[in-house]
């Protein structure tokens, strides 16, 4: 995927089965795109986080500004809330501008602890955006560190993914950033959860059977009529309340002056056609995001194993294109 005229032509075509003017408006809208990253891995647009200081920065996937402020009463810790543009709207963009060679002597004291697969494509197998689509012409400059640059790397989409709910859930994620930063003692420690992107797995955590289909592809059902917006938004905070009562565990079992909660973008339920948050987007319920500035004390309340698969270099062990599959990219 990438510049490819044909790939572009031929998506655009399958589009049209949504209608003809459907159709039309998908292959403007990635032309756009194409043009949109030549420009913006030039001329910058948003906060790179490696520009702000902090010590531990949690990153909740697809986490949108009112949504955090919709449940904020509900967690002492997201008192002091802000905003600041994000440098993507997809996870890719945001690895590949996030963890660029020019924050390298930063990056080289950050552990990262990611449940998101889009460390591997691009800092192990040095594919940047767009790989997961087709545009009919582009010029990136993006400029990536290899994953070695960085003081410890733990993908825990690799071995942590729950099969049943289809992602790795946020009290995996929280374990292994335990184990992370008290074996590591990093000088900072970014720690991405995949929560509340979805599927939306609150209801179904610590249920039986599998989730619902509507929660688990709700965009899909939004579109076809079979969830509505209310529902599908009742289902995605919950999932965001999944993740921050993970974080709420984590601030207290690391120790961090300086701690961020922040998304590496946002999400849209049909606001001016668009859903999820497509490669390029410039609308501000996907690039504007949170800035939650808080503190992190190890009280030691959790005790979780060693992060056994910390920093590894031989390469993925689990198939990274079906998970990004199961998350909407492909």
């Amino acid at each position: 995927m990438g510049s490819d005229v044909r790939g572009w032509l031929r998506d655009a075509r399958a589009a049209t089965e949504q209608g003809l003017l459907y159709g039309v408006l998908f292959g403007l809208y990635y032309a756009f795109v194409g043009v949109w990253l030549t420009v913006t891995t030039r001329a910058r647009v948003g906060t790179p986080v490696f520009e702000r200081e902090w010590d531990l920065l949690v990153v909740l996937d697809a986490c949108r500004v009112d949504a955090l402020a919709a449940v904020a009463d509900e967690y002492e810790f997201l008192a002091d809330r802000g905003s600041i543009r994000s440098v993507g709207s997809t996870s890719s963009e945001w690895v590949t501008h996030t963890f660029d060679r020019r924050y390298a002597a930063e990056i080289a004291q950050t552990a990262y602890v990611t449940a998101n697969p889009h460390s591997t494509p691009v800092l192990r197998e040095r594919r940047t955006p767009p790989y997961h689509t087709d545009v009919p012409f582009t010029r990136p400059a993006w400029d990536p560190v290899d994953a070695s640059a960085l003081l410890a790397l733990d993908e825990v989409w690799r071995d942590g993914r729950d099969e049943r709910l289809g992602v790795v859930p946020p009290a995996t994620t929280t374990d292994r950033a335990i184990a992370v930063g008290r074996d590591h003692d990093p000088g900072r420690l970014l720690v991405h959860y995949m929560q509340p992107h979805a599927p939306y797995l609150a209801a179904a955590v610590g249920a039986e059977g599998p989730l619902d289909p509507n929660l688990a592809a709700p965009f899909d059902a939004l579109r076809a009529g079979r969830l509505s917006r209310d529902d599908a938004w009742v289902a995605y905070l919950d999932t965001l309340r999944l993740a921050l009562d993970e974080v709420e565990r984590l601030l207290d079992n690391v120790d961090a002056e300086r701690a961020v909660i922040t998304a590496d973008h946002g999400e849209t339920f049909g606001e001016l056609g668009f859903y999820e948050h497509p490669l390029g987007c410039p609308h501000p319920a996907v690039r504007r995001v949170p800035w939650v500035e808080t503190t992190a004390v190890d009280r030691r309340t959790s005790a979780p194993g060693a992060a056994e698969r910390t920093a590894r270099d031989d390469g993925p062990d689990a198939d990274v294109e079906s998970q990004l599959e199961d998350l909407g990219y492909l």
